[in-house]
């Protein structure tokens, strides 16, 4: 039975069903030989090439979809390649077989906390989809006043430059004079609105950490820079979210996994190596 070409793809673990649908449409994928248009109908047999390159299609049956908790520093972007050279959020990933990471949605250079990757291109379009309403919860220091007519302004909602916008909810979380904290909640992910939205309010953020997703949060005692593989239950929750079918198997076998804390404090063990060597290396003139 033939299948639309992007989805079959992105099951197969070569990008998120928008990000090929750019590349189809720029004419960089092939078919059999021949240049594909984007909605194109492919078979189990077809030959599809990216870029000149040969990629694996997978029937349904023999993909296994993964997901990783990724704890991003600031500093780091959310990029495959940066022509300057500096640090991606990609650079510290597991490698996959036949297949490659997506990034479900992004955060900021200057922003940090949860991330999630998947083998899965459609389940990352579908999350990241904003009329399946996931919430996002983050943690944000504000400089500034902040009183409480500007948050019920910003729970109503403001204009903002690519339409109005709001958090679905806000909670005061401490601090002292001009820097405070708070924990705030939207169900979309437009570019830097968080930071956008307190802005609108003649405020500035100075720390900004993603601590939720859905129902997954970011693990205590995960090192920045550090991942963890997600179990079929929590994989499952998130497929039920977006509508689709659950999984039977996971790449987690819970007969052989290490305990959590004993994975997180060795990830933490190279991340100060890490940070050890770069403090050693000499700077460039």
């Amino acid at each position: 039975m033939s299948e639309k070409l992007q989805k079959v793809l992105a099951r197969s673990g070569h990008g998120s069903r928008r990000e090929l649908e750019t590349l189809i449409a720029a004419g960089r994928v092939s078919v059999d030989g021949k240049v594909a248009t984007l909605g194109e109908r492919i078979d189990a047999d077809a030959k599809v090439r990216i870029d000149g390159h040969e990629v694996t299609i997978k029937p349904p049956e023999d993909v296994v979809c993964r997901v990783l908790m990724y704890h991003k520093p600031e500093g780091e972007l959310c990029t495959r390649k940066d022509p300057e050279g500096r640090p991606t959020v990609y650079d510290r990933l597991p490698r996959v077989q036949g297949a490659r990471w997506v990034a479900v949605g992004r955060l900021d250079v200057n922003t940090s906390g949860l991330l999630l990757f998947t083998t899965d291109g459609e389940l990352a379009n579908r999350l990241m989809h904003p009329g399946h309403q996931i919430e996002r919860e983050y943690a944000v220091r504000v400089f500034g006043e902040v009183t409480d007519e500007m948050i019920k302004k910003l729970q109503k909602g403001v204009q903002l430059e690519d339409g109005p916008a709001a958090f679905k909810e806000i909670k005061r979380g401490g601090g002292e004079g001009m820097n405070t904290w708070f924990r705030v909640m939207l169900t979309e992910g437009r570019n830097r609105e968080v930071r956008r939205l307190w802005e609108s309010q003649g405020v500035t953020v100075s720390r900004l950490m993603r601590v939720r997703y859905g129902n997954i949060r970011l693990e205590q005692g995960l090192p920045q820079s550090g991942w963890g593989e997600l179990p079929l239950e929590q994989i499952n929750y998130l497929r039920q979210l977006v509508g689709l079918p659950p999984e039977e198997r996971s790449f987690v076998d819970p007969r052989n996994q290490e305990s959590r804390q004993k994975r997180y404090a060795r990830a933490r063990r190279n991340q100060a190596k890490r940070l050890q060597n770069a403090k050693q290396q000499p700077r460039r003139k």
